[in-house]
């Protein structure tokens, strides 16, 4: 690698299969983004489940990015590593389309599993969680992901690494 293409070809730090699936297992918030009417493009962070290849969230009906993805289901969800026992170098952003679901179905199984999953180690608090998730106003978002766009920073940093002390002189005798 040359000084001038240190940084521009990233597809050298993808991130591995099994990271992907620690990060989207152990981090519980995401940033979710839509489309305004007007063809904006919006994002939140939010809390969120990754079960069965899909995200699953979780907002009350009437938000603005219910009324937009029932517009146009095009989304994209973006997690990163930070704040989990991965570190803060790893990245992975989705384009997939969203349904929005309010059927007792999913509503049974979704409440306890993200509330268990937000709430590790307490099962009380998670089951009253749970309960106070199933409200009459309230919708859960399944994103069923298109595309995947990841990037693993501790490559980058392995890599430059070893280009720094590469291009370091070798000392004269």
């Amino acid at each position: 690698m040359t000084e001038d293409q240190a940084y521009e070809d990233l597809t050298a730090y993808r991130l591995d299969d099994d990271d992907e699936t620690k990060l989207l297992t152990l981090q519980d918030e995401c940033t979710f983004m839509w489309a305004t009417k007007e063809g904006w493009p919006v994002g939140v962070i939010m809390s969120f489940l990754w079960r069965d290849g899909h995200f699953w969230l979780t907002a009350a009906e009437h938000r603005a990015r219910i009324h937009a993805v029932r517009r146009d289901p095009r989304v994209s969800v973006c997690v990163t590593s930070k704040g989990t026992k991965l570190g803060a170098l790893k990245t992975v952003t989705y384009k997939g389309t969203c349904a929005v679901r309010d059927d007792d179905e999913t509503k049974t199984w979704f409440y306890p599993a993200l509330a268990n999953h937000l709430i590790p180690g307490d099962a009380d608090f998670a089951a009253h969680f749970a309960r106070f998730l199933d409200s009459p106003g309230r919708v859960i978002l399944e994103v069923t992901p298109t595309k995947r766009i990841d990037y693993d920073g501790v490559k980058m940093v392995g890599a430059s690494m070893n280009w720094v002390a590469e291009s370091q002189p070798t000392p004269e005798p």
